[in-house]
């Protein structure tokens, strides 16, 4: 194999590998991404068999082939050229690097091993709008466990409807759910369960770029495609939780307060909160909201908000992480809670927010 491409082009798809690739596993062939040249464009692909990632650029091909290199020593290589052409070479002794006066080779792995992955021949077929998928990856992904045994908490539940999708993600002390309206040209329902990790290089592919995802659901894993690059992922198998059950709907008591002003407040009282326990009291009352914090060991802090509320007294703690990661994705200037008591679940919402309807759901912390 040999062949010329601009380190530019070539880098903007190394650094998307990244974070598929994974440093320690125990198969080697993992940390590689596989390169093939062909006509007048090189095709990469990396993956650590949970998650892949297919992208290609134009190239110079003198002599086409594949080969494996090692993914993060490749893109670091790579990184460090100045702005020129590279030039890949395979022989005997392994595959050279070039650029300008730099010279290296660089060891690679049998093709062969390279695991071989599905191509997308899906039963449900949607193309998705953009900037809602990208919406509901970043409002969503947050809420997500990462540690729970419980396998099926480890990703995000996505619904495509015929005149909508959703996103839910929980991990048993909160719930986020976005819920777009559109039309998505499926004729059933599709539910299927995300791992974490394809949320995280979604969110990645659709950090820039404009048009319609196509997304193809098959046996096993799924497909999206973005931007000319092909995302494929393992399905979680697992049953999800109802997650309609845990939305309530009894929630009478309606508090709206300027989405800035609370952030700023829970950050600065959860400065003396417990460190364990991160938990922030909301001791609600008429006309305003005191957010409270106290430690055995720092001291105590709190701060009134004055807001719109003429129901009874009553006081609830929350997290403060857990509101803040809410506060943080949220765009409109207004969000409101909604309680039905001290101890039952609440919803925080933003209001005015256009295009989706965005619910979370967050557990009282007993303290």
């Amino acid at each position: 194999m040999e062949l010329v491409v601009r380190k530019t082009e070539l880098l903007r798809e190394l650094q998307l590998f990244q974070g598929i690739v994974e440093r320690k596993n125990t198969i080697p062939i993992l940390a590689n991404v596989l390169i093939e040249a062909k006509g007048d464009e090189v095709r990469m692909l990396a993956t650590d068999l949970e998650v892949a990632l297919r992208s290609s650029c134009h190239a110079a091909v003198a002599k086409g082939g594949s080969l494996t290199l090692p993914a993060k020593k490749l893109y670091e290589i790579v990184k460090a050229l100045p702005e020129t052409d590279v030039r890949i070479e395979e022989d005997r002794n392994g595959v050279k690097v070039a650029a300008d006066r730099f010279d290296s080779r660089m060891q690679t792995l049998p093709r062969e091993d390279f695991p071989t992955l599905p191509d997308a021949s899906g039963t449900a077929r949607a193309a998705l709008p953009r900037a809602a998928v990208k919406e509901m990856v970043a409002k969503t992904q947050y809420a997500i466990t990462g540690e729970d045994t419980r396998y099926f908490l480890n990703g995000a539940k996505f619904v495509l409807k015929p005149q909508s999708l959703t996103l839910v993600a929980t991990d048993g002390h909160r719930l986020a759910l976005v819920e777009v309206k559109h039309e998505t040209g499926v004729s059933q329902d599709v539910g299927v369960i995300l791992p974490k990790k394809t949320l995280l290089e979604l969110g990645k592919l659709l950090a820039e770029g404009d048009g319609d995802i196509q997304f193809e659901s098959g046996e096993n894993h799924l497909f999206f495609e973005v931007g000319g690059r092909i995302l494929i992922s393992r399905m979680i198998d697992g049953q999800f939780p109802a997650y309609e059950r845990v939305i309530p709907k009894g929630n009478d008591k309606t508090i709206e307060f300027d989405r800035e002003r609370l952030t700023s407040a829970v950050k600065r009282v959860a400065l003396l909160s417990n460190e364990r326990s991160r938990a922030v009291k909301f001791e609600i009352d008429k006309g305003k909201v005191e957010v409270t914090s106290s430690s055995s060991e720092f001291g105590e802090a709190h701060e009134q908000l004055p807001v719109e509320y003429a129901g009874p007294a009553l006081t609830i703690s929350f997290n403060a992480q857990y509101v803040l990661d809410f506060l943080n994705v949220v765009e409109t200037d207004v969000v409101s809670l909604t309680l039905k008591d001290e101890v039952s679940q609440a919803v925080m919402k933003p209001v005015g927010a256009d295009g989706y309807d965005y619910t979370y759901v967050i557990m009282p912390m007993r303290i």
